[in-house]
């Protein structure tokens, strides 16, 4: 027996364990990233994974993404006019003047005299915390979120019966509680009163003098009412949407943060990627990743992974029911063996953060999957050698 088997392993053992070997680690042979048939049959190998949508891009698809416009800032604030009429807020400061039409009333004492222009005007003063001013004879009379219309109107109700013929201006003296702010990346930051003509975005940058740069690399955030969104700077030019009236009490913030995305797979540079630009496609980003690497990436395996809004993955004709979150996480694959591809490829607008991923030819993890055939056949000869001249050794005693 032990003749037989000293016979038999060189022969067939180193085989059979080889095979055996190879069998288990074809399934975690080394790569960068999930292999192109996984993607395209939107196979998750972790059954606990995000579900992904995979979608090919097509005529169609560029046809659907090219009527949507990323409306970041024009989504989250629905608000689409003006300010129209000026609005107290606490803090500000106002001013009322009181008209009569003559002396001996409330105001204007007898020795005046009638003469044009019998009036008062009251000390400023703040809208106080509880929203209101207060007006002698009048008492408290409310003026936050009123028009100074509203207010004079109410003044004058409460002070027709006791004076005479009164008339009531109420003016801003100066506004504290209703400002838009704008600071970061401008050249004079500043604070200043919505104008009832309506001021948008770009507008409020004006104000603080501009941006600094040319605004490639600048990003803008809008808050308002404890909700913030934020979009690059070059988007409220690109989709002017999103460009929306600014109102009392918001937020604008500038600040300095490229435009990036992330290159993996066969590519000849992996990592993050500055844009360097206001927008760049899908082809100038493969080039910007230093292109597939000719003896390793499958040009039918481009994937640029990226969330996209619901309506736009059902106008994708995706099956938006098996997910519950606003942002469906979508896989579109380009296909630049095709001589077309690359057309299509010059289409597609990469966005901030988005994922470039091109899986290796399938080609490259059958010469993987040999190499490591080979280290195994050779681990088995060595093991079996080994196992041979140890039974020699005991025939031998």
């Amino acid at each position: 027996m032990r003749r037989y088997f000293a016979s038999f392993a060189p022969r067939h053992g180193a085989l059979a364990l080889a095979v055996a070997l190879a069998g288990c680690t074809s399934l975690a042979l080394p790569a960068s990233g999930p292999q192109s048939w996984d993607v395209k049959s939107g196979q998750n190998l972790d059954l606990d994974g995000l579900q992904f949508a995979y979608v090919r891009v097509t005529p169609d698809t560029m046809r659907v993404l090219s009527r949507v416009e990323p409306l970041r800032l024009a989504g989250a604030f629905t608000l689409r006019k003006p300010v129209g009429k000026q609005t107290f807020q606490i803090g500000d400061v106002v001013s009322v003047t009181v008209f009569e039409a003559s002396a001996g009333g409330l105001f204007i004492p007898s020795e005046a005299g009638v003469r044009p222009g019998n009036f008062v005007g009251l000390p400023d003063q703040s809208v106080d915390s509880k929203g209101n001013i207060t007006v002698p004879y009048a008492g408290a009379v409310r003026a936050r979120g009123r028009t100074p219309e509203e207010i004079q109107a109410e003044i004058v109700d409460k002070l027709k019966d006791r004076a005479i013929e009164p008339q009531v201006v109420v003016s801003f003296k100066n506004q504290a509680g209703g400002l838009v702010s704008v600071l970061g990346e401008v050249n004079a930051a500043t604070r200043f009163a919505a104008s009832p003509d309506g001021e948008k975005v770009l507008d409020a940058i004006t104000r603080a003098g501009g941006i600094k740069g040319q605004g490639w690399d600048l990003h803008v955030t809008l808050e308002r009412g404890g909700r913030r969104e934020t979009v690059p700077f070059g988007n409220l030019i690109e989709y002017p949407a999103n460009n929306v009236f600014v109102q009392p009490r918001d937020n604008v913030y500038v600040f300095k943060q490229p435009q990036t995305f992330l290159a993996f797979g066969a590519t000849g540079q992996q990592g993050q990627v500055d844009f360097g630009a206001w927008r760049i496609t899908l082809a100038e980003a493969v080039g910007k990743a230093g292109g597939l690497i000719d003896v390793q990436g499958d040009p039918a395996a481009v994937f640029l992974y990226r969330g996209e809004p619901r309506e736009v993955a059902a106008a994708l004709g995706i099956d938006i029911s098996k997910y519950d979150s606003p942002m469906i996480p979508v896989i579109y694959n380009v296909n630049l063996r095709d001589p077309g591809g690359f057309f299509l490829a010059t289409q597609v607008a990469m966005r901030d953060k988005d994922i470039l991923y091109i899986s290796n030819a399938q080609a490259v993890e059958v010469v993987k999957a040999l190499q490591y055939m080979r280290v195994a056949i050779a681990t088995a000869r060595e093991t079996i050698s080994t196992v041979n001249a140890g039974y020699a050794l005991k025939a031998n005693l």
